[in-house]
């Protein structure tokens, strides 16, 4: 958009505005596109009868029409696919509660709300047959950031044999970012923590707290990234590079 606007600064303002529309309506329609190819994609790693567990949110409300790492699942429910979801919460701010389980619920989808703690359980009972999250940023060695508590989702699948799948569009993969150490980890706000959610804070008062907003899942942990490109699959240092050749 910048770039947009840059490249039109001669003209008025009601033309550029006017050209800035133009070009917001182009990006969404391209993301619409992105996100109907990375549900196809994602699609093809399931099957009918089959639960899938999300943490945080990766679907309409976080992008546009499918979203990415519910697309799959919304995309199989307009087929007649019968797919169930465990939805983690997503603690502290409950993005997994208040929008995962609400568009799925929406959609018709069998959505299963359960807390971050929950997902071993699950796991172990042999109620889930993979696990689909969205990223934030993706270095080019496969490691992939995204909302805390995503590394220990990954963790709990290496160790039940789970298939961890990380949907995103190519735009999320920084080729700036040789691996996850490259990627900054922001730090929030402590009361999301002590006070956010509840009547009474339920921690001491003055009491320190570490509130990272993402964690980075490496890459060994990754089954599969899926992009619009496809699936890519490990060596991902080879294979990612390859999206961009």
């Amino acid at each position: 958009m910048e770039k947009c606007a840059l490249a039109n600064k001669d003209k008025s303002v009601a033309e550029i505005k006017a050209i800035l529309k133009t070009e917001s309506e182009n990006i969404r329609l391209e993301d619409i596109e992105q996100n109907r190819k990375i549900s196809e994609f994602g699609l093809s790693l399931i099957k009918d009868g089959d639960t899938v567990l999300t943490h945080c949110n990766a679907g309409p409300i976080a992008t546009s029409h499918y979203g990415t790492a519910l697309g799959p699942i919304l995309l199989a429910k307009e087929k007649g696919m019968d797919i169930k979801v465990f939805a983690d919460e997503t603690r502290p701010l409950l993005q997994g509660a208040r929008l995962t389980s609400f568009e799925l619920h929406r959609a018709g989808v069998d959505v299963t709300l359960i807390c971050d703690n929950m997902a071993s359980i699950v796991m172990k009972q042999g109620k889930i047959q993979a696990c689909f999250v969205g990223c934030d940023r993706v270095a080019m060695n496969g490691d992939a950031a995204n909302k805390i508590g995503t590394s220990g989702v990954a963790i709990l699948a290496k160790h039940y044999g789970i298939p961890f799948y990380v949907l995103g569009p190519t735009t999320t993969i920084d080729q700036n970012a040789k691996t996850g150490a490259d990627i900054p980890i922001e730090l929030r706000d402590p009361e999301e923590i002590k006070t956010m959610w509840y009547e009474k804070p339920m921690a001491p008062l003055g009491v320190k707290t570490y509130n990272p907003a993402f964690d980075v899942t490496d890459n060994e942990l990754i089954t599969a990234i899926v992009t619009e490109k496809g699936i890519v699959y490990p060596p991902y240092v080879e294979n990612l590079a390859k999206l961009f050749e």
